[in-house]
Parts: structure tokens; sequence; C-alpha cells
């Protein structure tokens, strides 16, 4: 039964990738597609994140939530050659549980960071922006316990997270995005929707 519900939920997690896939193929070819400018000193961009695989991952689990995550970063600083360092703040959150006739049991992560990237502004490509950085983060567990046998959990496992990351955002109009992003944090692979202003 176990193994059933995990496959069961890798294969939700796959409907989901597909879709997020699809629904970015589609509305790359209906949005009104414009230049967009490279990333600089002053620009400002807020990113929502659903994450597909986990470093946070714990064996024997039935059932987890996708990570989610949202972050917001600044371009700081423009520097020689061309590129800028953006700086900003992250958060995340990813939920596993593991139930069965007689207990259950859920941990909690919450993932709270600060964030810094280099922007590659020097590849000429339409529309992409394409950075790399660098997180430090602190990395909250919270562990709830249920059932007939008696036991207590707590939160030892908090911890502090220093954690690399890649990722690319390709603009469907002046401040649309989508972005994919490589690393660690809520998730190996974050896929979702940026807003510069």
């Amino acid at each position: 039964m176990r193994n059933f519900e995990i496959n069961k939920f890798k294969t939700n997690e796959k409907n989901i990738f597909v879709i997020l896939v699809f629904s970015f193929l589609i509305f790359s070819g209906i949005a009104n597609k414009t230049q967009a400018q490279e990333f600089k000193a002053g620009d400002n961009v807020l990113s929502l994140g659903l994450g597909i695989g986990s470093s946070l991952d714990h064996s024997g689990y039935t059932s987890q939530l996708p990570g989610f995550s949202i972050n917001f970063e600044h371009g700081q600083w423009d520097v020689d050659g061309p590129g800028n360092i953006s700086i900003g703040g992250y958060l995340g959150f990813k939920s596993f549980k593991y139930e069965n006739y007689y207990y259950t049991e859920k941990i909690n992560y919450t993932i709270i960071g600060v964030r810094s990237a280099y922007h590659f502004n020097m590849i000429k490509v339409d529309h992409l922006d394409v950075y790399g950085g660098l997180m430090l983060s602190y990395n909250i567990l919270n562990y709830s316990y249920s059932g007939s046998d008696i036991y207590s959990g707590n939160d030892d496992d908090n911890s502090i997270g220093v954690s690399l990351y890649a990722g690319g955002r390709y603009y469907l109009a002046n401040n649309i995005a989508a972005f994919l992003e490589l690393g660690y944090g809520v998730a190996y692979l974050n896929i979702g929707g940026s807003y510069k202003f």
C-alpha cells in the first residue's frame, strides 16, 4: 500500500509538471512578446514557484506536498562587464506525511533565506535572463505525531543551510516571465512565474 501511494504521488508530480510546461507553451504563443531589457540595478522581481524533488527527502513517507516558494530580488549593483548582482529574500515550504492504522507523523519544513545572484547579461538571447547565486537560509522543522503509541517528537533538526542555485527567466512580455531554477532549497527543480517591476 505504501509503495502504491508513493508511486501515485510521483505520477501526480509528473502531471503537474506536464500541465505547467503545456501552459507555458500556450501562453508564450499568445503573449505579446516584447524585447526584455537586461536585468539591471533598480529592477525588482517577485517570483512564485512550484518545486519538484527535494534534498529534504524523508524515507518511508506515504505522501508529500510539492515544495512551494516565493522569492524577491532587487538589482543592487551593475558590475564592470556585462552583469548585475542582485540581493533578495526567499520563503519556501515543504511537507511530508506518514500514516498507518496506528499513528500519523507529519514533517513540515519552512525555509527562510537571503539570496544573492549574478545575472549574466552577456548572453544575448532575446527575452532571456540567466543567473546563478548563493543562498544562506534557516531551515525550520515542525514535527507532529498523533496516534495510539506514546511518542513525542521535537524540533531539534532546525538548521542553518548554504546552497547554490542557477536558473533562467524567459520573458513573455515586458514584465512577465516564466522561470526554471535548479539547486537546493525547498526543491531541486523549481518552475513558476515572475513579475518584474
